[in-house]
């Protein structure tokens, strides 16, 4: 078994409903121990059997054939989103406008190309596999439309900000297996 924190791309906004009770059931049916899931959107830490990309696509099948929709399931291991906490590149004035994007894989090309979009006073940064994000005014009224970024680096992603990183950095290690 191997300890990862899992991500659920954009669940509990608009029609996409993921119940945390469900979602828990879903992830013990397809092997996973010690489940755990931390507010309502799409975060577990949980133990898995076997490669963690194929347990990664078996929950995306698992929720397309439940809830009708498809969304990507990003996984680390803790170790993983804690070096992304560290290479955090931005001055943290407020946790809550800070953000860590985890990414589907590392972008193979349009770095050039993403780095057209406007961003205002907001700013991002691409580190190996995850994107670091400071909006300047908070996500709510961010200027950087952080989906054209995503299409023009050609891979799918999803933001936490710093405080939910830290807590899931945190219920993996009480969990410590």
């Amino acid at each position: 078994m191997t300890k990862r924190i899992l991500l659920v791309r954009a669940v509990n906004v608009g029609g996409a409903k993921l119940p945390m009770a469900e979602f828990r059931e879903m992830l013990a049916g397809l092997g996973g121990a010690h489940v755990r899931t931390y507010i309502q959107s799409g975060n577990a830490v949980l133990d898995i059997p076997g490669d963690p990309a194929a347990f990664d696509r078996a929950v995306e099948g698992a929720l397309t054939d439940r809830y009708g929709y498809v969304r990507e399931v990003i996984s680390r291991s803790p170790e993983e989103l804690e070096s992304a906490l560290q290479a955090h590149p931005f001055e943290v004035i407020e946790s809550k406008f800070s953000y860590i994007v985890p990414l589907t894989g590392v972008p193979a090309g349009g770095l050039e190309k993403a780095r057209e979009v406007e961003t205002g006073d907001d700013r991002w940064e691409l580190t190996g596999a995850d994107v670091h994000i400071r909006y300047a005014n908070g996500a709510g009224r961010a200027e950087l439309d952080m989906n054209k970024v995503l299409k023009r680096l050609g891979v799918q992603g999803t933001a936490r900000n710093l405080n939910t990183v830290r807590a899931l950095i945190d219920l993996a290690a009480k969990g410590a297996s």
